[in-house]
């Protein structure tokens, strides 16, 4: 997952704010981070520190209440398998997915008794001062392969790694009325599954693309080259959006997160490529007939179309 550019917001200010207080008088305090920032480099990527207190903070149940948002469970999943949940759109702040799968707030501990869902993140969100003992907190982990990999074969069964596959190219499709998943050509979840034997399981969240307006700008036009430009130096898209109230705030419009049927996957230590396609495009015939046979329940209407790019 390529995170939401607004989670960038208070980690580049405490950034900031840490390289402030150097050049104070409470430079020690500051400098005594930085030391422990050097030894506890590597921990996001082994797991992170497996305290999940904040995702019980009463604030994200005011923040479920506010769009709301809502979790549906469609099918059981194992607490003695391991799972990747590819969770889509990404739209603007993928509000849907961090409140249901990094948050307690829309119930998934009760839904899925003894499956632990993990929400993997832009990497460089975890080299941001103060910030990454935030996230960390919340029991998220790097969205990266040493980390994946962590989670799928050293923390025991009945893990979900949450994944928002469309990431940044994703987020720049973003507008309401629009069901665009950018996944065609996206297959490195897919042979991760089953290096690890991970069943692989499809969410769509509705409503996703609703919460603001973004203007979009075509292909091949300046604006989208300097997206482009700035999502490969930075790993995010600079979406240019607003909300219902002072820009940033989002329409109050529902959120219904969809957890799909999981799909058996083998583990193969090498998967072929062959195989990679055949689990893909399981992958992505699950999620088409999950958006279909869910999306007038959840608000749309039956002319609305899946497309994925």
């Amino acid at each position: 997952m390529d995170c939401d550019p607004t989670n960038t917001f208070p980690g580049v200010s405490c950034s900031i704010l840490m390289v402030y207080l150097m050049f104070t008088s409470l430079w020690p305090l500051s400098t005594l981070y930085f030391i422990w920032l050097v030894l506890d480099w590597q921990t996001p990527e082994k797991g992170g520190w497996n305290k999940r207190y904040v995702r019980k903070w009463k604030v994200w149940e005011h923040m479920r209440d506010f769009f709301p948002i809502k979790l549906v469970k469609t099918a059981d999943l194992n607490p003695n398998k391991n799972y990747i949940l590819g969770c889509h759109p990404h739209g603007i702040m993928s509000a849907g997915g961090f409140t249901c799968f990094s948050t307690e707030s829309c119930g998934f501990a009760e839904l899925f008794p003894g499956v632990r869902a993990t929400l993997v993140i832009l990497a460089g969100l975890f080299r941001l001062p103060l910030f990454r003992e935030y996230i960390m907190c919340a029991g998220m982990c790097p969205v990266s392969k040493p980390s994946i990999a962590h989670l799928l074969s050293q923390s025991g069964k009945g893990n979900a790694v949450v994944i928002v596959i469309g990431g940044a190219a994703e987020s720049l499709a973003s507008a309401p009325g629009i069901n665009t998943v950018v996944m065609k050509h996206r297959k490195g979840f897919v042979r991760v599954a089953l290096e690890f034997g991970a069943d692989l399981v499809p969410v769509y969240s509705f409503g996703e693309n609703e919460l603001f307006q973004q203007v979009i700008f075509s292909d091949g036009s300046l604006g989208r080259r300097l997206q482009d430009l700035f999502k490969k130096i930075m790993g995010f898209a600079p979406c240019l959006f607003v909300g219902e109230r002072i820009a940033f705030l989002p329409y109050k419009t529902p959120v219904t997160t969809v957890v799909g049927s999981p799909i058996s996957v083998p583990k193969r230590a090498t998967p072929t490529d062959e195989e990679v396609d055949h689990y893909h495009k399981l992958y992505m015939e699950a999620l088409a007939k999950l958006f279909h046979e869910h999306k007038v329940s959840c608000g749309l209407s039956e002319s609305h179309k899946l497309q994925i790019i």
